[in-house]
């Protein structure tokens, strides 16, 4: 049965989910990534991309993903056109990776950046790496360059990541410094080590 073993590894953008995730691979943990299997598909689909934003988003045969966002990022419909497109084929990849994963009979991560806002994954246990709101404003901008209002607009977008912490399963608090967050990881993968067995 997929997803058995699963936890959702989540947050908020810039919020440390990389890092967390470098962490956990190093502990010897499987991490399926959803964005990477994202970006995988979204170069399968140029041609029905194409169709939907025009030719505009495409650059050396594939699509140019600042472009798209600016259009998803600012246009709810235009978002939802694209979510209807990708979101079921990288469904159906994460279920691939995750059936083989249960196998093994030990726990394992699924990066889903936007898990509790699209509650398409039936996976009962969920990570949700904490930094609060100013914090994650300041990383983003410092990160991406956006202006104050695009790094907001973007934050906006997902659930508010107070609440993410109150629904979630386990939380790594990464709101202090890179050593702190390694001892969080730590303490985090004992506990799901010792909950497992």
């Amino acid at each position: 049965m997929a997803f058995e073993y699963a936890i959702a590894l989540t947050g908020s953008i810039a919020t440390g989910k990389s890092t967390v995730s470098g962490y956990f691979t190093s502990f010897g943990f499987t991490v399926i990534d959803a964005d990477t299997i994202a970006h995988n598909i979204l170069d399968e689909q140029v041609e029905a991309i194409e169709q939907m934003f025009g030719q505009g988003i495409i650059k050396n045969a594939k699509v140019d993903r600042k472009a798209l966002g600016s259009i998803v990022f600012s246009d709810e419909n235009e978002r939802k056109k694209l979510e209807l497109l990708l979101h079921p084929l990288i469904f159906d990849e994460i279920k691939n990776q995750a059936t083989k994963e249960d196998r093994l009979k030990k726990p394992y991560l699924i990066d889903i950046p936007l898990f509790f806002e699209t509650k398409r994954y039936p996976i009962t246990k969920s990570l949700v790496v904490y930094t609060p709101k100013v914090k994650q404003l300041k990383r983003l901008m410092q990160r991406d360059g956006y202006t104050k209002k695009e790094a907001i607009s973007r934050i906006e977008m997902q659930m508010d990541i107070e609440e993410k912490r109150t629904q979630a399963t386990y939380v790594i608090d990464n709101s202090r410094e890179i050593l702190q967050l390694k001892d969080e990881c730590k303490r985090v993968k004992e506990k799901i080590l010792g909950e497992f067995k």
